[in-house]
């Protein structure tokens, strides 16, 4: 299974503060073990929102765009992990020891594409997913 490990953004991280060699050190080390155990897939941490923007698509198919920064920090990410486990017990138990500062990461289930498979009735459905999977094999996701 494959999880997003998302950590959420907090004032010090909206005010550009890099954190301390400190806590580069232990989160290099925390990378490597995941790197070692063949769990780690992907991740990066993100620049404040004031380097970014929303894209709001509407009902009538209009796209809004709003710049950063965003005020209200509660919802905004600072960074992610995308890992693959045998588990949701196993994510927990990898990030716990995460040398994180103070703060909250969240661990999301990713949607694998036969998640979908219920939902599609149509050959054109399916081809879709095979394509998908196909895509995914190939080494892209």
């Amino acid at each position: 299974m494959k999880f997003m490990v998302l950590v959420k953004a907090s004032e010090a991280s909206e005010a550009g503060a890099l954190p301390d060699e400190s806590l580069i050190v232990a989160m290099g080390k925390f990378n490597e073990a995941l790197v070692k155990a063949g769990v780690l897939l992907a991740g990066d941490g993100l620049h404040a929102s004031r380097r970014g923007a929303r894209l709001r698509v509407l009902a009538d198919g209009r796209r809004i765009v709003t710049q950063g920064p965003f005020t209200n920090i509660e919802g905004l990410i600072s960074g992610f992990w995308m890992v693959q486990v045998q588990s949701k017990e196993e994510a927990i138990e990898w990030f716990s020891r995460c040398p994180h500062e103070v703060g909250e990461l969240e661990l999301r289930q990713v949607f694998d594409a036969a998640d979908f498979a219920p939902a599609i009735e149509t050959e054109a459905g399916r081809a879709t997913l095979a394509a998908e999977a196909e895509f995914r094999a190939q080494g892209h996701g």
